[in-house]
């Protein structure tokens, strides 16, 4: 069963954040996973507007999504992550 980490990102050093950007697209494909969602436009109908930018990826299963989150290669990744923003990123499970 499919599993997606959705990601609330605000983000503070615009620098630091495009490294991540350039960076991680090849470490999320080697992992299966592939984006859905990537800061594109958004058009609320309800509710207040997210902040920054919404991302949504893919992943074969929750295995995959937790074994890249937790990777050798994604650990650098992750640190210029959080140093370039405020972030909120969950793994979710998707329908059978």
């Amino acid at each position: 069963m499919a599993a997606y980490l959705l990601a609330r990102i605000v983000v503070h050093d615009d620098a630091k954040y495009a490294e991540y950007r350039a960076q991680v697209p090849p470490v999320i494909a080697a992992h299966g996973g592939r984006y859905l969602v990537r800061g594109g436009a958004v058009d609320v109908k309800e509710g207040d507007p997210p902040p920054g930018r919404l991302v949504v990826v893919e992943f074969p299963d929750m295995a995959s999504a937790r074994t890249f989150y937790g990777s050798a290669e994604y650990a650098p990744l992750l640190k210029l992550r959080t140093d370039s923003t405020k972030s909120e990123v969950v793994f979710v499970e998707g329908l059978e």
